[in-house]
């Protein structure tokens, strides 16, 4: 048996819904960052609710990618690729690496299956793969069913445990412990004993089928990372909105409401807060999208922070409130958790299309801040950014997610309470003299009473306000004065933003990156390697899309070409090029799938090319 040691790993986890592939790559990325190692993952899930066993638009996908070192992608090309099914052969087989391993579910290649895979029924497809391939095809079904022969579980029963076979065998690969998994299952199938040890039982059967057929295979070690010191948990982004929100509240002493509607792939975000009651939180699960973001606007009117959340065919139907709420200027918190579109779209594929939906949809002049968080890590910090703008600027606040950051996962550091930023709201001085609920201070905020409070009466509404007084006004040179004055509130929270720090790079040069959101993790990878091959290019990313940090303009005009990726059809770059003139060069991607570094490494390299060619000219 031969040991390598290897400094990172992708695998794929690929099959159908119902093989359990997502609590497979979850548990193993659990295991593997409780190890130590450093991690990102990207759950892919079929579009359709039940789509038809064993097809190609079935298939459930769970990519990992886990090192000894700074990991900021799931991975391009896989290592690695675990398929229980032909259909998941089909669909991945491309993202394979040359020097790959296939790990087949043998049982899942019978003429049935790849018939509906799209395979000719009388094919060998593994013996053809192994011209080309590593391929070790292993019947999971038959392994799984032999392990639980004494069982008194159904046979439709002890098949559900097959994924459990796989996780242990590539446990045994990796030199991974059982003890996190097993305990898991002892928690998840408390309540259903005989369950929980047939899935224990299949667990260690797949990993002493390792420990049987050693000699044929090699195992590979993978290091701890050297992360910064401190206590980690694995995160995905909806649980670090979720947490991050938390912690805004605690840090603003506020209430919590949360009032939403279920919507794929935000939903999570309800689920998560739902269980931390003890922590004062209000969630509504409220009959439809208007109700949800009204709800949380009432809350925000009696004195709490309301928070609300959707994906882009919710923010839509959430749009007239929006602009109720910054009307009023009541501190809101909307988050929108994007998916491919428009209409239903692709419900379970990631895009970051939203963004002009976000800067500019709704009616009338309604500017308000955008926020985007750029990882699943980062999505709590950006969480209680969002919340300390919407309370101290007294504005609804949208924070950008989308499908990719809320289902990833990677390692999260705990912060200390003590570090994390005060939120204090402009709480009205109720002194006994005449309360104007639109008298504003120096940064144009005005202050904030809460219903009930003696001498803080006032008269809210979506009619335009008298300057000052809050008063219902049709008179022409108000309205402009309030929609002018509104819109400089918004402009002067930039004021309050941090210098714009690079990624990679100088601040000056040839070929600048500038990405939001997501696109994070591929063009710190693909600009990190240009640089180690001597190419002049640096990254910057965004976290404030509207209103623009006061020091971009500078920073853009500093470098010969700004390339913009974004899963889109170019949007941020249209917002740039409007505000700045600058000729920014678009890279689009709207497949439903994130940027790779590979992608983007070679748009630069265009780019490099146009240069040089005009420079030569």
């Amino acid at each position: 048996m031969s040991q390598h040691e290897v400094s990172k790993v992708t695998i794929l986890f690929s099959g159908d819904s119902g093989d359990g592939i997502q609590l497979t790559g979850s548990e193993f990325s659990h295991t593997a960052a409780l190890y130590g190692n450093d991690l990102s993952t990207f759950p892919d899930f079929p579009a359709e609710i039940r789509a038809p066993q064993g097809t190609v638009a079935g298939v459930s996908g769970f990519k990992l990618n886990f090192g000894s070192e700074a990991i900021y992608t799931p991975g391009g090309s896989v290592d690695v690729l675990v398929v229980m099914n032909a259909a998941a052969l089909k669909k991945n087989l491309s993202d394979l690496k040359e020097d790959g391993f296939i790990i087949a579910n043998s049982a899942g290649f019978d003429k049935r299956n790849l018939k509906l895979a799209g395979y000719p029924d009388d094919s060998d497809v593994l013996s053809e793969l192994r011209e080309s391939h590593r391929v070790l095809d292993l019947d999971v079904t038959k392994l799984t069913r032999e392990a639980l022969k004494d069982s008194s579980l159904g046979t439709k029963d002890r098949d559900r445990s097959k994924n459990m076979f796989v996780l242990g065998f590539l446990y045994w690969i990796y030199g991974r412990s059982l003890d996190r998994t097993t305990q898991f299952l002892e928690t998840k199938f408390a309540k259903k004993p005989e369950i929980a040890s047939a899935n224990i039982t299949v667990l260690k059967a797949g990993y002493h089928y390792g420990e049987t057929i050693e000699a044929s295979l090699p195992r590979y070690i993978v290091k701890p990372a050297k992360l910064e010191a401190g206590t980690y948990r694995n995160i995905s982004g909806n649980q670090g909105l979720a947490i991050g929100l938390i912690a805004a509240a605690e840090k603003s002493n506020l209430p919590l409401f949360y009032g939403s509607y279920p919507i794929t792939p935000a939903s999570d975000i309800l689920h998560e807060l739902s269980r931390h009651k003890n922590f004062g939180v209000k969630t509504f699960q409220a009959e439809d999208e208007i109700a949800a973001v009204t709800s949380a606007i009432g809350a925000s009117f009696g004195g709490n922070l309301g928070v609300t959340a959707s994906s882009g065919p919710g923010i839509a139907l959430k749009t007239e409130a929006i602009g109720l709420a910054i009307m009023l200027e009541l501190p809101l918190v909307i988050v929108n958790v994007q998916r491919g579109g428009p209409s239903t779209g692709l419900p379970t594929k990631t895009e970051q299309a939203d963004l002009l939906q976000a800067v500019y949809g709704r009616n009338g002049e309604a500017p308000m801040p955008v926020i985007a968080a750029h990882s699943p890590s980062d999505t709590f910090s950006t969480a209680i950014e969002a919340c300390k703008i919407a309370i101290e600027h007294m504005t609804p606040v949208m924070v950008l997610s989308d499908g990719y950051i809320a289902n990833g996962s990677e390692p999260w550091k705990f912060p200390n309470a003590k570090d994390l930023p005060t939120i204090n709201p402009p709480k009205a001085k109720l002194d006994g003299g005449e309360y104007l609920p639109y008298q504003r201070d120096e940064k144009l905020v005005r202050s904030w009473a809460v219903p009930g409070e003696a001498g803080g009466e006032h008269r809210v509404g979506g009619l335009e306000k008298e300057e000052n007084t809050g008063n219902v006004s049709y008179d022409p040179e108000n309205h402009e004065r309030m929609v002018k004055i509104r819109a400089e509130k918004v402009q002067r929270i930039a004021n309050s933003f941090t210098p714009l720090e690079m990624e990679e790079g100088e601040t000056s040069g040839d070929i600048l990156v500038l990405g939001w959101g997501s696109t994070f993790g591929a063009i710190k990878v693909a600009v990190r390697e240009l640089r180690g091959d001597g190419v002049h290019v640096s990254h910057l990313h965004l976290r404030h899309v509207s209103p623009f940090p006061n020091d971009l303009e500078e920073l853009l005009k500093s470098f010969k070409r700004v390339l913009i990726p974004e899963i889109n059809n170019g949007q941020l770059v249209k917002l740039i090029r409007d505000q700045y003139l600058i000729d920014a060069k678009s890279l689009c991607k709207i497949q439903g799938l994130p940027f790779r570094s590979s992608e983007i490494k070679a748009a630069v390299m265009e780019e490099v090319r146009i240069l040089t060619q005009m420079q030569e000219s």
